[in-house]
């Protein structure tokens, strides 16, 4: 082999990152019911991580719960859902046409720990296949190198009406 051959072998592969304007680009979600600040370490739509920063002054924890924040295990799950859907519209905003992702399934969920104030959840997403618009992701909810959630994502793509 050549020395290009090889060089390109062991060349690293650069992973994408997109702030909170990129995923505002990407999502029709907006406050309060963005779960995600920033997505990192993306591989096209095969993998990525999605950041949350849990503040205390969120509005959910005015009535969740009370003297013991805690944040919802539904929007652990949405932020999961945000994380892969954000990453499959970047991964197509190369073609003219517009996309908007839909989840269809959340399936094997498993909640471990909670998460509350102060905390950074990392939503750690990864494809396990796609067919034309469907496509399933496994995630996981991570804090501080802790395992507090996981479930597998289902979602369609669609063409965008505006």
């Amino acid at each position: 082999m050549s020395d290009d051959t090889n060089s390109n072998q062991n060349a690293k592969k650069e992973l994408g990152t997109l702030d909170i304007l990129d995923v505002l680009q990407c999502l029709p979600h907006r406050y309060p019911f963005l779960m995600i600040d920033r997505i990192i370490d993306i591989d096209g739509d095969n993998s990525a991580v999605g950041i949350k920063n849990v503040t205390f002054n969120e509005p959910i924890f005015q009535g969740h719960f009370p003297g013991q924040p805690v944040f919802p295990g539904v929007l652990i799950i949405e932020g999961m859902a945000q994380t892969a859907g954000a990453i499959v519209i970047a991964a197509e905003r190369d073609t003219s046409v517009q996309h908007i992702v839909y989840m269809l399934t959340v399936d094997n969920v498993k909640f471990r720990k909670p998460a509350g104030p102060g905390d950074r959840l990392e939503y750690h997403i990864s494809k396990i296949q796609r067919r034309r618009n469907v496509g399933k992701f496994s995630a996981k909810a991570i804090v501080d190198g802790q395992l507090i959630a996981e479930a597998e994502i289902g979602a369609m793509i669609v063409e965008s009406e505006s």
